[in-house]
C-alpha cells in the first residue's frame, strides 16, 4: 500500500490505550518498526507491539522519572532522560528491565535527546545551555558545546551531521567528524519573534534530509530548508480548548511533530486534541484528524516501516488506514 494523500486522509483510530495516569511525554519506534515505547509523567515506560496492537510490558521509574525515551539500535534497549533526583541519562535493558549505564554531566534537566541513525552515538541538550555527544559504550561525555541559550538538537538521517537550535532563534549545523571546529553552517535569526513563539521544544530532520521542523512552546511549527535555512512555511497550531485567559498570558502547548516516511507530510499534535496534517510541499493544511484525545495531543510518531501513526495525551491511540475507504487499495 502506498502512502498517498487519500490514504493518509483515511486514517482512523484502530486501538486506544488508557493505562497511563498522566501525560505521555515521548514516543519512539524500534528500528524495524515492530515496537513502540512511551514514557509518561506518571513515571512509567510502556512497550507496545505494533503488529498485534497490544501492550507488551511496563517498567516504572518512580525514583528517577522518565522523559525523552529513545530506542537504541537494539530492540531491547533504550535511553531516557531523568526528571527526578539528578539530570543523568539512563541506558535501560528491556530484556531484564535493568539499567546498563548512566551518563552524567548535565547540571540541569535534559530537554533534547536523539540517537544517531547509524551507530551508538547519541546527542543531548540541556537547560544548562550545553549540547553533549555520547557513546553508549562509555559513560564519559565524548564532546561538549556550550551555547548561548536553551538548545534543541537532532541528527540528520545519514548520521553525519547534527543540528542545534539555539536560544529559540538560530540553527547551527555541525559535521560530527569535526564538530570541535565549530558549525560549518549557521542560519541566524530564523525566528525573528521568539517572544511570540515561545521556547523551541523540538528540532527534527525530515527522512529525506531536505527539511528541518521546529516546534515551539506556544504552538508554532516552522519548517526550514535544511541546506539554506530559508523558512519554507510556519503555522500557528490551535491552542488548548480551555486556553482563554483574562490576563492575556499565552498558554504553553508543547506540541510534537513527525514527518511521514516519504517526507511529503508533517503531522503535528494540537492543543485541542486534534492532529494536523500539513503538506510539506506547499505548507498548506491537508486535513485534520479527530481522535480520542480530550486534552492536548502531546506526542505524535509515524512508524518508519509500517502504515501506522501513534498519538497520545494521557490516552494512547494507534491509527491505520481505513480498509473500507475507496482510497485504500488493499491488493
Amino acid at each position: 500500500m502506498k502512502l498517498s494523500p487519500e490514504v493518509l486522509r483515511s486514517f482512523t483510530v484502530a486501538k486506544v490505550f488508557r493505562e497511563n495516569n498522566d501525560r505521555v511525554n515521548s514516543l519512539s519506534y524500534s528500528a524495524n518498526g515492530e515496537l513502540l515505547i512511551s514514557s509518561s509523567d506518571d513515571d512509567s515506560i510502556v512497550v507496545y507491539d505494533c503488529q498485534s496492537g497490544t501492550q507488551k510490558n511496563t517498567q516504572n521509574s518512580k525514583k528517577y522519572g522518565c522523559d525523552l525515551v529513545k530506542y537504541t539500535h537494539a530492540a531491547n534497549a533504550v535511553i531516557h532522560a531523568s526528571t527526578k533526583v539528578d539530570d543523568q541519562i539512563r541506558y535501560l535493558s528491556l530484556h531484564d528491565m535493568k539499567y546498563l549505564r548512566y551518563f552524567g554531566g548535565h547540571t540541569r534537566r535534559v530537554v533534547a535527546l536523539d540517537m544517531s541513525p547509524i551507530d551508538d552515538t547519541f546527542i543531548s541538550g540541556s537547560l544548562d545551555h550545553t549540547v553533549r555527544l555520547w557513546d553508549l559504550r562509555s559513560p564519559s561525555c565524548q564532546g561538549l558545546m556550550s551555547l548561548a541559550g536553551r538548545p534543541v538538537a537532532a541528527f540528520d538521517p545519514e548520521g553525519l551531521v547534527f543540528a542545534a537550535g539555539i536560544d529559540s532563534q538560530h540553527v547551527k549545523l555541525y559535521d560530527l567528524r569535526s564538530y570541535d571546529k565549530g558549525p560549518f553552517s549557521t542560519f541566524p535569526n530564523v525566528n525573528r519573534q521568539p517572544a511570540a513563539t515561545g521556547d523551541w521544544q523540538l528540532l527534527k530532520f525530515s527522512p529525506d534530509g531536505k527539511q528541518i521542523a521546529v516546534t515551539s512552546a506556544l504552538g508554532t511549527v516552522m519548517v526550514l530548508d535544511a541546506f539554506s535555512g530559508q523558512e519554507l512555511f510556519s503555522m500557528r497550531i490551535s491552542p488548548p480548548a480551555n486556553s482563554s485567559s483574562a490576563s492575556g498570558i499565552k498558554p504553553s502547548i508543547l506540541i510534537d511533530a513527525t514527518f511521514t516516511p516519504d517526507s511529503k507530510f508533517l503531522i503535528v499534535g494540537a492543543g485541542d486534541g486534534r492532529i494536523h496534517v500539513i503538506n510539506t510541499q506547499n505548507g498548506a493544511m491537508h486535513h485534520q484528524l479527530e481522535g480520542p484525545h480530550p486534552t492536548a495531543c502531546r506526542c505524535v510518531a509515524f512508524n518508519p516501516k509500517y502504515m501506522m501513526l501513534a498519538s497520545s495525551c494521557s490516552v494512547m491511540a494507534f491509527w491505520i488506514p481505513d480498509l473500507n475507504s475507496p482510497a485504500v487499495d488493499t491488493l
